[in-house]
């Protein structure tokens, strides 16, 4: 009997472990994969079905794409992208000064690589675990992707409103035009909404954008141009 109990530890533990070893080789795998193929679902998507949203997403090269998208959503979500390794200290330093000066109402320090690590490997609930693991799937990709795949991942994987996921198929939802005939004034309305995609998106289908976007948006090719040339250097590197 008690060798019975023995060979039952011993398989249960096998298990565990191979049930480890496979929670830790299917994101390493897939972070492998996703180096070149198209991201064809991310946890956030599945989450807006369950919640009865559609889903509406069509996969484009970025090189298929206008540089005024690129820019834009550089200039809006996070202007030093091409700078930091994947976290942006610079931008945390920031708001922990912030945080001890006694402001209340903290700006984000997420950047575009770490929004992509949370929307393609994490689930979409915000808990302290996740948070946690956001930074070594955010250097992960930045080691095996590199700057170019990351923003080509993220904008055919971000969520622009209801069921909308990429820049093609916002483009299509919002404009009637396929994303590679976006002007720099479509784009940066497109840029403008990501903070709240599900509020602002709603206003910007109906052609009512609202005080709020139309400021933001008319900003965003000003804050394209005062970052300058060497702000989007990543984008023309491999």
């Amino acid at each position: 009997m008690a060798h019975a109990r023995h060979g039952h530890r011993v398989r249960w533990r096998r298990w565990v472990l191979l049930g480890l070893l496979a929670l830790c080789a299917t994101p390493l795998a897939l972070a492998v994969a996703y180096r070149w193929l198209p991201v064809p679902a991310t946890p956030l998507m599945v989450w807006r079905v369950v919640q009865g949203y559609g889903w509406k997403q069509n996969w484009v090269p970025l090189k298929a794409l206008p540089a005024h998208v690129a820019r834009s959503i550089i200039a809006t979500e996070d202007n030093r992208f091409c700078t930091h390794g994947g976290v942006d200290w610079v931008e945390v330093q920031e708001v922990y000064e912030d945080w001890q000066d006694g402001e209340t109402k903290l700006r984000g320090a997420s950047t575009i690589s770490m929004q992509v690590a949370r929307n393609v490997f994490l689930w979409p609930n915000q808990d302290v675990v996740r948070k946690g693991l956001e930074v070594p799937f955010t250097y992960l990709i930045e080691s095996l992707w590199g700057k170019r795949r990351i923003l080509e991942v993220y904008v055919n994987v971000v969520e622009f409103g209801p069921g909308i996921y990429g820049v093609d198929a916002a483009a299509k939802w919002y404009f009637n035009k396929k994303a590679r005939n976006l002007t720099a004034a479509e784009s940066a309305k497109l840029a403008s909404i990501l903070p709240s995609p599900l509020r602002w998106g709603v206003q910007l289908k109906a052609g009512k954008s609202g005080p709020w976007v139309q400021k933001r948006s008319a900003s965003i090719p000003r804050r394209v141009a005062q970052l300058g040339a060497e702000s989007f250097g990543c984008l023309t590197r491999p």
